[in-house]
């Protein structure tokens, strides 16, 4: 019970600047008291307005008070410090960057925990538990500790901002209603706030609903990404595939043209070396005979020679086949079918390029793909069999009906002959 009653009398002779016992007590014209360095501290800050007011009360006073050592109460502070009793405060921390800093402090200043609208301070733990004992009989609006107490506060009247005028869409406090806005319309912050909450609810919810609406496009789009992505690496594939099997085919053709031209060309050239032997034989019987002639063209006996020419029977002189037949053709039909099957396989070539071409065809259809390679491979079978150039038909034609998108048609065709 004695430190609850120390306690009180302390907390009567305490500064409500500094929290601590009075220091050089002065009394301000208002009654409330406070030490000589802390409220002129205070009101230095207050220098430029040339208004100065109570920190507790918030009484102004205009000139600056002159400030005079309270002799009584200066005793009295100095029997209490005999008591040698020590207050002690709750421990609290100091203002960081980005925290709001204690009005009241003075020094290093505390954090700030709770802001007055009415007294227009902030105030760290301490200094907060003195502001509720010094008002507790008074209903001030506390908030939570914010730095934006300057821009809640009329400029003209020091006055809390706390009225909306809807003719000139400003904030103002109640004194402006009475001076430069006066006859102006004008209604409570916290109903414009009501109204304005309502006409962003509304845009609030445009947004929502904008927003559902792109997510669904862009699902879509992804969607669609994925599908051309997916369709993109079937043609590849595919393409991959048909041009393997082509060239597996063509591969497949040219061992088989050149195996043919190889049999081709063994049997040209055992039907050419029995030529040779032949030629080779003639040649020998006829410089025989010849040189049997020539001794009996240079003989003297005329009845030797006579019973000699009567005696042999000589055929006809026959000079062997025409040379033309001898000869091995220079152009087969097999260097022919070699040309036809570069010719398709160019034009194959070409065909695939002008698909690329075509606006609107996206992707090449598997029908289609079917249906060209069969073409372009009956082309090699009768190519290498040799149909195509035994067929006699000048203008033979191949024809690819190609189905494109957006019911196009494109023909693509081939002549050979």
């Amino acid at each position: 019970m004695a430190e609850a009653s120390i306690s009180v009398v302390q907390d009567q002779f305490s500064c409500s600047i500094c929290l601590d016992l009075l220091k050089d007590p002065v009394t301000i014209p208002c009654g409330h008291s406070y030490c000589m360095n802390c409220i002129a501290e205070y009101w230095n800050q207050d220098d430029q307005k040339r208004v100065y007011s109570c920190p507790q009360c918030r009484q102004t006073f205009s000139p600056r008070p002159a400030l005079n050592k309270n002799v009584m109460l200066a005793e009295m502070v100095e029997k209490l410090k005999t008591t040698k009793v020590q207050t002690v405060f709750p421990t609290t921390s100091h203002a960081g960057p980005g925290d709001v800093e204690c009005d009241v402090c003075t020094g290093r200043k505390y954090k700030a925990v709770r802001s007055c609208l009415m007294c227009l301070n902030s105030y760290c733990q301490n200094h907060l538990k003195q502001h509720d004992r010094f008002f507790k009989n008074k209903k001030h609006n506390l908030v939570n500790a914010t730095g934006r107490l300057k821009e809640m506060i009329c400029s003209q009247h020091c006055r809390l901002l706390e009225v909306f005028c809807s003719t000139d869409q400003k904030c103002i406090c109640f004194l402006c209603t009475m001076d430069e806005h006066k006859n102006h319309l004008t209604v409570s912050a916290e109903a414009e706030r009501t109204e304005k909450q309502k006409q962003l609810w509304d845009i609030q919810r445009k947004f929502q609903q904008r927003i559902q609406e792109k997510e669904k496009e862009l699902q879509k789009l992804k969607e669609a990404v994925d599908t051309h992505k997916r369709s993109a690496q079937a043609a590849v594939k595919d393409s991959e595939r048909i041009f393997t099997e082509l060239m597996h085919s063509i591969e497949r053709r040219r061992s088989e043209v050149i195996q043919m031209i190889r049999d081709r060309e063994k049997t040209e050239v055992r039907r050419a070396e029995g030529l040779l032997e032949q030629l080779k034989q003639e040649i020998d019987d006829m410089r025989r005979r010849d040189t049997e002639l020539e001794q009996f063209l240079h003989t003297d006996d005329h009845i030797h020679f006579l019973q000699w020419h009567m005696s042999r029977l000589f055929p006809p002189l026959s000079l062997g086949p025409e040379p033309s037949s001898c000869n091995i053709p220079a152009s087969s039909p097999w260097i022919r079918t070699l040309h036809i099957i570069t010719s398709v396989c160019l034009k194959a070539t070409e065909w695939l390029h002008l698909l690329g071409l075509i606006s609107g065809i996206l992707f090449i259809q598997t029908d289609f793909m079917i249906f060209f390679r069969c073409c372009v491979e009956r082309v090699c079978v009768d190519a290498v069999t040799g149909r195509l150039s035994g067929m006699g038909c000048p203008g033979y034609i191949y024809q690819c009906h190609i189905r494109a998108s957006e019911g196009r048609e494109v023909v693509l065709s081939v002549g050979l002959g």
